[in-house]
C-alpha cells in the first residue's frame, strides 16, 4: 500500500522543540524528493521544507534557521527537527513525495508538484 503517514506531533510551549517523523511505504523512497508542508487554520498549505535524492535542502523563509529537514533511506523515514517554536508555527503539518530524484528550480514550493500526502500530525505553541 502507497502511502505517507506522520507522527510525532504535540503541544509545546514557545521556544520548544518537536520531531515530526513520516514513514513511507509502497514505493521506492530513496528516488523521491519529500517535503514537509503546514496549513493552520483560515490558511492555505504551504511548503516549509524540502529535501532531494541527493540530500539538496530548501527552506521557506518562515522556517529556516529554525526547522531541520533530514531523511533516512534505511529507515523509509522523513524527519523535521523544529526548534525555538512560536505560536505562528501552529498548524497540521503533513509530509509529501514528489516522483522525481530532484526537482527543477521554482517547483518546490508549488502544491501541484506533489503526489502523495500524508494525513497530518498537529503541532501548537502556546
Amino acid at each position: 500500500h502507497v502511502q505517507l503517514v506522520e507522527s510525532g506531533g504535540a503541544s509545546v510551549k514557545t521556544g520548544g522543540m518537536v520531531q515530526l517523523s513520516c514513514v513511507a511505504s509502497g514505493f521506492n523512497m530513496p528516488s523521491y524528493c519529500l517535503a514537509w508542508f503546514r496549513q493552520a487554520p483560515g490558511a492555505e498549505r504551504e511548503m516549509i521544507a524540502g529535501i532531494d535524492s541527493v540530500d539538496t535542502r530548501k527552506y521557506s523563509d518562515a522556517v529556516k534557521g529554525r526547522f531541520t529537514i533530514s531523511r533516512d533511506n534505511a529507515k523509509n523515514t522523513l524527519y523535521l527537527q523544529m526548534d525555538s517554536l512560536k505560536p505562528e508555527d501552529t498548524a497540521m503539518y503533513y509530509c509529501a513525495s514528489a516522483r522525481n530524484p530532484q526537482l527543477p528550480r521554482g517547483t518546490w514550493f508549488l502544491g501541484g508538484t506533489w503526489q502523495l500526502w500524508g494525513q497530518g500530525t498537529q503541532v501548537t505553541v502556546s
